[in-house]
């Protein structure tokens, strides 16, 4: 388990294995440290399997009021998850959402999500987003930009703020700096896409495979997007700490 702040939405990762569900909430945690994510994994004796009471005690523990999302590993997980939710009272079940999504890919979606305050409905997205944020590469719904080899047709308002970086970092957008990335591009009010991609989508951008030298294109076609797009422009240009 980590540590957690009351106002997010706390985890559960539900998985046949003790280790496997507690590396996910370790993994996790690097990229949310202020969000409750607690492991229920393997069964009451430490064994293969899943455990009805290891998944409500983790769901009592990941509940601080604001809501808990539970993941799992495999369809039996699902179904032990999906039982232990409806067997809980009523105004605790309202908060507890179960989602059957890739289990690493949405768990760590959903705690940067979390991370970033996101409420359960939100946090709830960003997991499922995980089925589809490496489809379409190339033709998701958000047409791949061609960054600095070319330009993007500008939006019939004429309003559009582009800057091209070049990532710096020697491991290029890997998880943490992508992780830095969004939860910056979450404190904006503004859509703001990394070629193509939505900046707000920890999948999203990690699904572009961005590696130190490649270049790419930040830009927003909201009015007030400038700002954003500078922000982040210069997490980027400053390699993210990582020299």
């Amino acid at each position: 388990m980590t540590d957690g702040d009351p106002a997010r939405v706390g985890i559960v990762f539900v998985s046949h294995s003790t280790d496997l569900a507690r590396g996910i909430a370790d993994v996790a945690g690097q990229m949310a440290p202020s969000v409750v994510l607690v492991a229920a994994g393997g069964t009451d004796d430490g064994g293969i399997g899943t455990s009805f009471v290891k998944v409500t005690s983790a769901i009592d523990e990941a509940d601080a009021g604001a809501g808990v999302v539970v993941l799992s590993d495999l369809g039996s997980a699902l179904m032990i998850a999906e039982t232990v939710r409806d067997q809980l009272p009523e105004e605790q079940r309202s908060r507890v959402e179960v989602v059957d999504a890739p289990f690493v890919e949405a768990g760590v979606a959903a705690a940067v999500a979390a991370e970033t305050r996101g409420d359960l409905g939100a946090v709830v997205a960003a997991a499922e987003g995980a089925r589809e944020a490496w489809d379409g590469m190339p033709g998701s719904d958000a047409p791949a930009a061609s960054g600095a080899e070319g330009s993007s047709t500008a939006p019939a308002s004429g309003i559009r703020f582009v800057r091209e970086v070049t990532l710096l970092n020697k491991d290029g957008l890997h998880a943490r700096p992508a992780a830095e990335f969004v939860k910056l591009a979450n404190t904006f009010d503004v859509k703001v896409t990394v070629n193509g991609k939505d900046a707000r989508s920890l999948l999203g951008i990690m699904s572009l495979g961005l590696n130190v030298g490649a270049s790419a294109e930040i830009a927003s076609e909201d009015p007030g997007g400038e700002v954003a797009v500078n922000a982040l422009a210069e997490l980027v240009e400053s390699g993210f700490g990582e020299g």
